[in-house]
């Protein structure tokens, strides 16, 4: 279901549409649930790889330290500027688009610190940075392959990216790649939900 949200919001920002297939509604529910599936397991399975790294280890275990004073003011803040955001990728999808790959994150974090809970974020306030960069890279790097085998099917999704469509790699504009920086940090706070 995770990657079914996503396909859900793109229906407002049109980001992004499937090429060389016809198929009715309920096929292409139950042809696009299996490969959509793949998609936590694959960016989890290679944020644990990235993990093994020594520089991981070694150069982002006491990184930079951040902290809040008023963590549930932001919190406040930020969930209402998130929403208004995700809500707002409707009425203005050219300009918000980014907004369906940060807010969903925001949201979460949001919620899990005016709940008192544990959340993704918690450990660079002791400069702990190793499960952002692992997560943000891993979907990087799951990224750029599923580019690349997408760049050379037959049925492919194609890119309509409003202001930075230009300079691609394979199907993707290259400012687009960003987007999964943030989309690897809901994977880990996703799992992160489900493992608590």
């Amino acid at each position: 279901m995770f990657w079914w949200f996503f396909e859900y919001l793109n229906r407002f920002v049109q980001n992004w549409h499937y090429a060389g297939v016809q198929f009715g509604a309920w096929e292409y529910f139950w042809y696009a649930t299996l490969p959509f599936s793949t998609v936590l397991p694959a960016v989890l399975g290679t944020r644990e790889w990235i993990l093994t790294s020594a520089w991981v280890e070694k150069g982002f275990d006491k990184f930079f330290p951040v902290s809040v004073s008023q963590p549930r003011f932001l919190a406040w803040t930020v969930l209402v500027l998130s929403g208004a955001g995700l809500a707002g990728i409707g009425i203005w999808p050219n300009y918000l688009f980014p907004l369906l790959w940060v807010s969903p994150l925001l949201i979460i974090v949001s919620l899990q610190v005016l709940m008192g809970e544990r959340h993704i974020l918690l450990g660079i306030i002791e400069g702990d940075w190793r499960l952002v960069v692992s997560s943000a890279l891993a979907a990087l790097f799951c990224g750029l392959f599923w580019e690349m085998w997408n760049f050379y099917s037959l049925a492919k999704w194609e890119y309509s990216v409003p202001f930075v469509h230009r300079y691609q790699i394979f199907e993707m504009p290259v400012l687009g790649y960003a987007g999964y920086l943030p989309f690897g940090l809901e994977i880990a706070a996703i799992e992160r939900m489900l493992n608590e």
